[in-house]
C-alpha cells in the first residue's frame, strides 16, 4: 500500500469515527434557538401587554412565522409553534451457557405533541391592541 493510498485511508477512518462520536448536546446546540423552542402560554402571559412596540415584542417571543397587514394598514402578528416529545425505553437481559442460553428486549415509545398558536393584533401606531393565544397537548 503506498503513503498516499495509506494517508487517504486514515483520514477517511478519522472522517467516520468524529461523524459517529456526537454527544446528546452536540446535537441539542444544533438545534434552534432556546428561545424559539421554549415560547409557552406562560411567556405570553406575563411578558405581553397592550401598548408594546414590535420590537418589545420580537425581544420577548423572537420573531413571529406569519406577518399580515390589513385593508386599515394594521399589522398582525402569528407564532405558530409545535413539538413533538419522543421517548423510548428499552430494555435487555441474556444469560448464555456454554451450550445453550436465552435473550430477552422489551421496550417502549411514548410520543406527546404540543401546539401553541399566539396572535397579535397592532394598532395604526403599530402598538399591541390585542393578543390570543391557544395551547394544545395530545
Amino acid at each position: 500500500m503506498s503513503a498516499r493510498t495509506s494517508t487517504a485511508a486514515l483520514l477517511v477512518l478519522i472522517t467516520v469515527v468524529s461523524l459517529g462520536c456526537r454527544s446528546a448536546q452536540d446535537n441539542v446546540r444544533d438545534l434552534r434557538s432556546t428561545q424559539e423552542r421554549e415560547l409557552t402560554a406562560g411567556i405570553v402571559q406575563k411578558e405581553i401587554r397592550k401598548g408594546m412596540s414590535g420590537a418589545e415584542v420580537a425581544e420577548a417571543l423572537g420573531s413571529p412565522n406569519i406577518v399580515t397587514r390589513d385593508e386599515k394598514e394594521r399589522t398582525t402578528w402569528v407564532y405558530d409553534k409545535i413539538a413533538t416529545e419522543v421517548s423510548y425505553s428499552q430494555s435487555q437481559n441474556a444469560m448464555f451457557l456454554i451450550l445453550g442460553g436465552f435473550s430477552n428486549q422489551s421496550g417502549a415509545v411514548s410520543q406527546t405533541q404540543r401546539t401553541l398558536t399566539v396572535v397579535i393584533k397592532f394598532d395604526a401606531n403599530d402598538k399591541v391592541e390585542t393578543f390570543s393565544y391557544h395551547q394544545s397537548k395530545f
